[in-house]
C-alpha cells in the first residue's frame, strides 16, 4: 500500500486517495485496475468495443468489487454512431483522426462499427447504478469527453471528481479541446484540481490529464 500511496503523490490520481469508487468511461482492458484494486475502489468501466471489452471482462476477473459493462456513451440516447477502429484500438473514436499521425504516424483506421450509444444519465436507470457508490468520473474517449460530460448533467452533481484526458489542439476532427472543457466544468461548478502534461505535438499543442474538483 505504501508503494502505491507514494505513487499518486507523484500523479494526477492522488484524488483517489479521497474517494471510495469510480465510474470509468473508455476503459479498454482496463490498465488502472491494479491501482484501483490497492486503494479498495468500486469502479465501474464502460467499453465499447466488443472485442476489447471481452478482454477487460477477462481482466477483471479477481477483482470483486470492479464491473465492467459495454455501452457507446455520448450525450445522446439510441444515435447510431460510426465508430473507428484503430490499428493500436486505444485510438479508437466515433471521431475521424486530424492531427493525430502528428504524433502518432503509424496509427490509422482499419475498420468501422456501427454502435449505438447512450447517456450517462440513461446508463444509469438502466443498469440501476445508484450514482452516490461513485465519486469520481474519469474519461479516455478519445476527443469526445465533452459529450460525455453533456449526457451525465442530471448527475454530475454525484461527483466530486472529474478526469479527462484532452488536448488543446484539433487532434481529432471536432473534438473538444481544454478550452471547451475548462468552460464546461466551470459552469457547472468545478474548479481545476490539477493538470500534467503527458503528451505533445511537434507543430504545437499537449495533451493533459486534467482533474476538476467540484466546489463546495
Amino acid at each position: 500500500m505504501n508503494w502505491i500511496r507514494k505513487k499518486l503523490k507523484r500523479n494526477p490520481d492522488k484524488f483517489l486517495q479521497n474517494i471510495s469508487g469510480v465510474i470509468h468511461v473508455g476503459a479498454n482492458t482496463g490498465q488502472e485496475r491494479e491501482i484501483y484494486d490497492k486503494l479498495s475502489l468500486r469502479v465501474l468501466w464502460i467499453e465499447p468495443i466488443p472485442e476489447v471489452f471481452e478482454t477487460l471482462k477477462a481482466n477483471l476477473r479477481g477483482f470483486p468489487d470492479q464491473r465492467a459493462i459495454q455501452h457507446l456513451v455520448t450525450d445522446r440516447d439510441d444515435e447510431e454512431y460510426q465508430f473507428h477502429i484503430a490499428n493500436n484500438l486505444l485510438s479508437s473514436s466515433i471521431l475521424d483522426l486530424k492531427h493525430h499521425k502528428d504524433v502518432w504516424p503509424d496509427v490509422n483506421y482499419t475498420n468501422t462499427l456501427l454502435l449505438r450509444s447512450i447517456t450517462l444519465t440513461s446508463l444509469f436507470e438502466k443498469e440501476h447504478i445508484d450514482p452516490s457508490n461513485y465519486q469520481a468520473l474519469i474519461m479516455d474517449t478519445q476527443g469526445s469527453e465533452l459529450l460525455v460530460l453533456k449526457g451525465s448533467i442530471p448527475v454530475l452533481q454525484n461527483f466530486k471528481y472529474v478526469k479527462t484526458e484532452v488536448w488543446d489542439v484539433e487532434i481529432y476532427a471536432g473534438c473538444c479541446q481544454l478550452a471547451d472543457i475548462n468552460l464546461f466544468m466551470t459552469q457547472y461548478g468545478y474548479k481545476e484540481f490539477s493538470r500534467h502534461k503527458i503528451a505533445k505535438r511537434p507543430k504545437g499543442g499537449s495533451c493533459f490529464d486534467v482533474v476538476y474538483k467540484r466546489k463546495t
